[in-house]
């Protein structure tokens, strides 16, 4: 029998926000942008991904396939945590 994996629930109130009036939105803490900011912008490719095969608990692997589609994603995310918090 295959399992069938439930997406995480977001927390947005989607039906708020559906009725709100641009009016309604407080851009107050938004920095202003014009014309000039476009002229400095460039457009940053992803780097491709490296297919690797690896060894992973199965309980782990579990998890992390019971939090929904992209799960290989989110253990990438997981790994460049630990790497960012571990450099020097």
């Amino acid at each position: 029998m295959k399992k069938k994996f439930i997406e995480p629930r977001s927390k947005t109130d989607w039906n708020r926000l559906r009725s709100m009036r641009d009016d309604d939105i407080d851009f107050s803490d938004t920095p202003r942008i014009d014309s000039t900011i476009f002229s400095k912008m460039e457009i940053r490719m992803p780097k491709p991904k490296e297919l690797v095969s690896i060894r992973v608990d199965p309980d782990v692997l579990g998890w992390f396939r019971q939090q929904g589609r992209k799960y290989q994603t989110r253990m990438n995310a997981v790994l460049r945590s630990y790497v960012e918090a571990h450099s020097h």
